[in-house]
This record gives structure tokens, sequence and C-alpha cells, in this order.
């Protein structure tokens, strides 16, 4: 399983000199069995541009999978160039609520955005996905399981392939369900059942865990809870995902530089980062 990001921020774009080296996209992720292009995405935050150029000049051929429906995993949706050609296959899930499209076009139609989601171009469907179910999805399986997020469903993922398992935890508010036992939020069960025995872990990091009291309300995670977490589920490596807009590349250095002592693999996700499942150095 080849995950390449495509957009690693939380909330809003940031761009400036600040941000270049981890990025300023919005949440994008994209998953290709070996040796493909691109076929299963998750979420389309402003990242998702950057899909059409692994394709090639190919087009998407594939699914994309949003984790719930706020604009930050959204607005790249008319932008992805790959899916948006009469030629391109897409098949969108969100969780379920519905009608799918009908709930697209709530923040995709005039007078919010000039088109609705039936005038992409290429061949889409709109589908609701179920939780706690195993989805075979372009040759991946997918669990889907309901976590904690503030307004609107939020699903965090399992997926799956013949070599490999990636949990994507992408906006995560633990602190909803209780402090925890070291105030950074629950440990609960959805969450370790999602990350168990991972071979990579992408979590929501968006605030500092000395933030977090103070912010918690804003529906997100911190490094020390994603590093817990991924140590009491058993996964292999972590990777720090959904910066906040303001954290420069200098202040996500210093994150990063903080669990170098530990015995878990950390790293932050930067656009344009290469990782091959079950195992191999980011790039």
């Amino acid at each position: 399983m080849r995950v390449t990001v495509c957009g690693a921020r939380g909330s809003t774009p940031a761009s400036g000199p600040g941000t270049v080296r981890y990025g300023g996209h919005t949440s994008c992720v994209a998953l290709a069995h070996d040796g493909e292009r691109p076929s299963l995405v998750l979420d389309a935050g402003t990242g998702i541009r950057g899909v059409t150029a692994l394709l090639g000049q190919h087009p998407f051929d594939g699914s994309i999978i949003l984790g719930h429906l706020h604009w930050d995993h959204t607005q790249g949706l008319p932008f992805f160039a790959g899916a948006d050609r009469p030629d391109a296959r897409t098949d969108l899930y969100m969780p379920e609520q519905g009608d799918a499209e009908e709930v697209l076009r709530r923040v995709m139609s005039p007078p919010h955005f000039p088109i609705t989601p039936a005038q992409l171009r290429g061949t889409w469907t709109f589908r609701g996905l179920e939780a706690d179910v195993a989805h075979d999805i372009e040759g991946f399986t997918v669990v889907a399981r309901e976590i904690p997020h503030k307004g609107g469903r939020t699903f965090g993922f399992r997926v799956s392939d013949d070599t490999a398992t990636l949990a994507y935890l992408s906006d995560h508010c633990p602190t909803a369900l209780g402090p925890g036992p070291d105030g950074l939020g629950e440990y609960h069960d959805t969450a370790l059942a999602l990350v168990a025995d991972a071979d990579l872990l992408i979590h929501d990091a968006q605030y500092l865990d000395d933030e977090l009291a103070r912010r918690a309300s804003f529906g997100h995670s911190s490094p020390g809870y994603a590093a817990h977490l991924a140590q009491r589920a058993g996964a292999a490596r972590l990777v720090l995902f959904h910066h906040d807009p303001p954290r420069t590349d200098d202040d996500i250095d210093a994150v990063v530089a903080s669990f170098a002592a530990g015995s878990l693999a950390v790293v932050a996700a930067a656009e344009g980062m290469v990782l091959d499942l079950p195992a191999s150095p980011p790039s």
C-alpha cells in the first residue's frame, strides 16, 4: 500500500513562508495498491488538487471517502481536475445521514458555490457509508467507526489490503468523552479498535498538549494523545496530522523533536510525503 499525503493542514489553508515544508493545503491522503495509481482518497480538502499529478495524464478511476463534511474536508472536490473530466469515474462516500448528494449540496451549490455536485464532469455516485461494517472499496477493506468531533457525524477509518493496515483519525475529540488518565482525553474502545496493531496511524494533532484544555471545545486532539493512543493500541508508526493553521514549520519540527527519545516512530505529515506500507522510511 502506498500512502501519499496531499494535504496535512486543519481548519483552513495556510500559505506563506512559514508553512512551506509541511504545506498549507487541508486534509487529503491518497492510497494506491503497489505499483498502481491512487484509487482511494481519504478526505477532499484543498490538498486533493495534488492527487491529479499522481495520476499522470490518466483520469481518476476510484473512490473518495469523507470522514465528515466540514469545509476543510470538502472544499477541494470541485478543484480535483483528475476527477472533473468526462472520462473519470468517482464514487464518493460520506457518513450515512440521508441522501448523500443532497447533503453535499448544502456545502456545494449557489449561492455558496457556482455549481452543484451533479454538475461535476465524469461519472459520479454519492453514497452514505455505514459504520461498524467492513466495506470492500477499490480492493481495500475499509471499516468506519464513529468518533467524537464537534459539528456533525464523523468517522475514523481502518483501511487494509493484503499487506498492511492504515488507521486514519483526522479529526478526533476524545476529551468529549472525559479527560482520560492524563487529561488529554479518553482512550476509548472505538479509537483503540481502529488503531489496533496498525502499520501506520495518521492522527489529529492540531493542538499542543498544553493548549488542549482551552481549545478542546473546538473538537481536536494533541500530539501527546496521538502518541499514547498509538502505543496503547500497538501501532508501528505515527504521523501527526491536521496541523493548526498558525503552526509554522519550525513549530512542527519542535513537536516532532519532543518524541525523539521515545520508542515510537513519530513524524509530522507533510505535503508530498510518501509512505510505503508495511515498512519504509518516509520520503
